[in-house]
């Protein structure tokens, strides 16, 4: 019995598990798409490989198995480097699929030929093309166990046009079983007692919870070790969540100064980049003792030399410490000066947050927009954020009460991001929290990089809630007055401000105009009524355009973490 390419790849991604497919179809991959279907894969078609490749790449991180991104050969190809990339750096299983040109045409100019494998070594663990059909399943086999063990990226696998329809004889095919579950590695002993000795020494103590944490669903653990040593917690932007933003040892309101003070500060999954300002001073004391803990061995002691590093699944060495800890009964006090000075600046941060949140003048600014935000969008929606001042005053703001409910640039700072992940987020709630809400909220610079898939969430009827907070611009904006003002210049391509986009850019439109609902806002009580009427209807997809002062910024310096990394 004969067998195509298609079916092979189909077939071989089944076997492995694979629940997902996003890509663009076209010469030469569409068989594989349908072949997809035929045995039960979902397959979402995209408006643009780049959000495919967020798509597929997210779904690895919420479901801890990649997603497939199917693509075209050359240009379909290229167009997936940005997702490839997002998804290493940000340490996601993902599977790309490129078709390329006819093995028989190489080096004769075919068309849409592209050094496609030797291109991708340098966004992926695995680049590879199979050699013949019979080989398909055991090279996506090996694609899909590295793209998950160890830390996690993407793979690519190449697959030559001509391979897609040629037919082999099914008993020919190496068929290989699913990979077995990524292995779980534990600290060594030595290492765990170190740590928990340091810690116990410490005066000041925080501990950082990164994306890492997030993806080992380690938050059981994790709750319990704060609970347990009662210590002070920061989380990263995507681990938000693993212990509840609400919990009273979460001191992100105080971070600059809780990172400043701390004399011993642990990692659980999270990586001394510019995120954390790379562990140096003046951001952090000169004598500060890292505890690091990660999966990959070369991470440890990058920028700064540890205390005691343990090497292993942050779930599985979060427990060892706990073992540790209830030999030891150690806990941290929760009247100590440490503890009363993070209480002090976090009381004073809010006061300030909640003093601009309740502002009346319009246009309103971005403290009150995430305010009402907050009051109306569901406990446990997903949210997915990405903007400048958007991403990171939401970040704030918005509280998050579950693991692996916040998704945002990430690691990379990657702009268009947001609604290939809202795609992927709503597909995974679909299927497996049905009712759980998606909430994607926009800067407007950052919506305009996909915002033809809202197309897309309109085809697949995925109620997903976009809010574009709309500045007319990246940063800042102007007014309609003032870019009225502006074109008697001249030629806006020499006058107008790089910065600048149309103002009032009536984004909601878009959405009506392929069937969702779509809401022009600009006071508080329109939010407000826009939201409730979003959420309540969990059938239809809504975008809210909410008009906001143009020149509205953050509160100065308050939040480092995006200095001059994002539009």
């Amino acid at each position: 019995e004969a067998v195509s390419g298609a079916q092979l790849i189909a077939q071989a991604l089944r076997a492995q598990n694979i629940e997902y497919m996003f890509g663009i179809v076209g010469i030469p991959v569409t068989e594989i798409a349908v072949a997809a279907q035929a045995v039960g894969i979902k397959y979402v078609g995209m408006r643009n490989e780049q959000a495919a490749c967020y798509a597929a790449s997210a779904i690895g991180y919420l479901t801890g198995r990649p997603g497939v991104c199917l693509a075209v050969s050359g240009p379909g190809f290229l167009h997936t480097l940005g997702g490839m990339a997002n998804a290493t750096i940000n340490c996601w299983p993902l599977i790309v699929i490129g078709g390329s040109s006819d093995r028989n045409q190489e080096t004769m100019g075919a068309f849409q030929e592209f050094p496609q494998v030797e291109a991708g070594r340098l966004y992926n663990k695995l680049s590879v093309r199979p050699s013949c059909l019979e080989v398909i399943p055991a090279v996506i086999e090996k694609a899909v166990r590295t793209s998950m063990y160890g830390r996690p990226g993407s793979c690519y696998i190449d697959i030559p046009g001509d391979f897609v329809n040629l037919q082999v004889n099914k008993s020919s095919v190496k068929y290989v079983e699913c990979c077995l579950p990524p292995p779980i590695s534990v600290a060594e002993h030595s290492a765990v007692s170190k740590a928990a000795s340091v810690i116990a020494f410490s005066k000041q103590p925080l501990l950082i919870i990164g994306k890492g944490a997030a993806y080992s669903h380690a938050e059981n653990n994790i709750r319990k070790l704060v609970d347990l040593c009662g210590l002070p917690f920061l989380p990263t932007p995507m681990a938000k969540g693993v212990v509840p933003d609400n919990h009273p040892n979460c001191v992100a309101a105080a971070r600059s100064t809780a990172l400043q003070h701390a004399d011993v500060i642990i990692l659980l999954g999270a990586r001394l980049n510019w995120i954390l300002h790379f562990g140096l001073p003046p951001r952090y004391r000169q004598d500060v003792k890292v505890i690091q803990i990660d999966i990959c061995a070369e991470e440890l002691g990058n920028n700064v030399r540890p205390a005691a590093t343990l090497l292993g699944d942050i779930n599985a060495v979060t427990e060892q410490l706990l073992e540790e800890f209830n030999k030891r009964s150690w806990k941290y006090p929760s009247n100590s000066e440490w503890w009363q000075k993070l209480r002090g600046k976090i009381k004073n941060n809010e006061e300030r947050s909640k003093e601009l949140a309740l502002q009346k003048s319009l246009p309103m600014n971005y403290y009150t927009v995430f305010h009402h935000i907050r009051e109306l969008i569901p406990k446990d929606c997903i949210l997915v954020s990405e903007g400048a001042n958007t991403m990171d005053i939401g970040r704030t703001m918005l509280p998050n009460f579950y693991p692996r409910q916040r998704l945002d640039a990430g690691t990379f700072g990657t702009m268009g991001v947001g609604l290939g992940f809202a795609i992927a987020a709503a597909m995974v709630a679909r299927d497996h929290t049905p009712g759980r809400r998606v909430v994607c909220i926009e800067g407007d610079s950052a919506f305009g990089f996909s915002g033809m898939e809202v197309e897309t969430i309109c085809r697949y009827n995925l109620p997903i809630v976009i809010i574009i907070v709309n500045n007319n611009g990246i940063y800042t904006g102007l007014d309609a007055n003032s870019w009225e003002e502006m074109l008697k210049f001249g030629d806006p391509a020499t006058c107008v401000p790089p910065v600048s986009l149309l103002p009032n850019a009536p984004y909601e439109k878009i959405m009506s105009a392929f069937g969702g609902k779509g809401y022009f806002v600009k006071t508080p009580e329109e939010l407000q009524n826009a939201l409730k009427a979003s959420v309540t209807d969990n059938q239809t997809p809504s975008l809210i355009n909410v008009m906001i002062d143009p020149q509205s910024e953050r509160k100065k310096q308050e939040f480092p973490w995006l200095t001059r990394s994002s539009l």
